[in-house]
């Protein structure tokens, strides 16, 4: 049985938002503001237009359960939502009875002024494009894989039952800037899971850069009709607040 998996992306990131003051009363509001001497949000001359942080007394991100906030001169009031998919397509080749067949993938993601983000798995689990239209059985909860038995799952770890595949959430730089976590159901090594429309990795804030790596198991049974099967991934990113 030829089973070929594709990746494919599809990019929703956060809708454009409407212009939102920094501080505002019933008949004011300011925006960019700051307190101190040397600054200047928009220093313009003819052909040219600069920011200037000299006198910046404090910068970087401050956070409360509530709320959080970016301070420096050279902040960005735009929410912005990052989400890039490495495509591409991976033919399994005949599956086997007797072996578990995997392969990987891997996306990042990252939020500027967000709440954080979701990326949910929209996709059908394998279907057969030959000879029926048959589903491989997806894993509901988290389990282990298992040759001889039907099965089709995810998760977003390392794995370390030999062959060791897959790979932990990687934050770009490291952990101080970056957030992003796979999802409850897709976070234990070894142990695989494939539900359509549930969050398979998730950041509770703003963040950097987070790499993912996607592993798949795929794994037929002797009642498995044979034919060639399809799998085309699609993954939605969204902001939230």
């Amino acid at each position: 049985m030829v089973l070929p998996a594709f990746l494919c992306a599809l990019v929703l990131g956060a809708s454009p938002l409407a212009y939102a003051a920094q501080s505002s009363s019933t008949n004011y509001s300011v925006d960019e503001v700051f307190f101190g001497t040397g600054g200047q949000l928009n220093s313009c001359s003819t052909l040219y237009c600069a920011k200037q942080a000299a006198g910046e007394m404090g910068v970087g991100r401050s956070t409360s359960t509530n709320y959080s906030a970016q301070s420096g001169f050279n902040t960005f009031r735009t929410p912005s939502l990052t989400f890039t998919v490495t495509g591409g397509s991976t033919d399994l080749g005949v599956l086997s009875t007797l072996s578990t067949s995997r392969t990987t993938a891997t996306f990042s993601v990252k939020s500027y002024l967000a709440g954080g983000y979701v990326v949910q798995t929209v996709s059908d689990p394998p279907v057969a494009t030959s000879n029926g239209t048959h589903t491989l059985n997806n894993l509901t909860s988290p389990t282990a894989q298992a040759a001889n038995q039907e099965q089709f799952g995810i998760n977003l770890v390392a794995n370390t039952t030999p062959p060791l595949f897959g790979a932990d959430p990687d934050q770009i730089p490291d952990s101080t800037f970056s957030f992003g976590q796979a999802a409850t159901g897709y976070n234990t090594p070894n142990l695989f899971k494939y539900v359509k429309g549930d969050t398979v990795a998730l950041s509770t804030k703003s963040s950097g850069q987070t790499n993912y790596t996607i592993s798949y198991i795929f794994n037929i049974g002797p009642l498995t009709p044979a034919g060639t099967y399809n799998f085309g991934h699609v993954l939605v990113a969204t902001s939230t607040f």
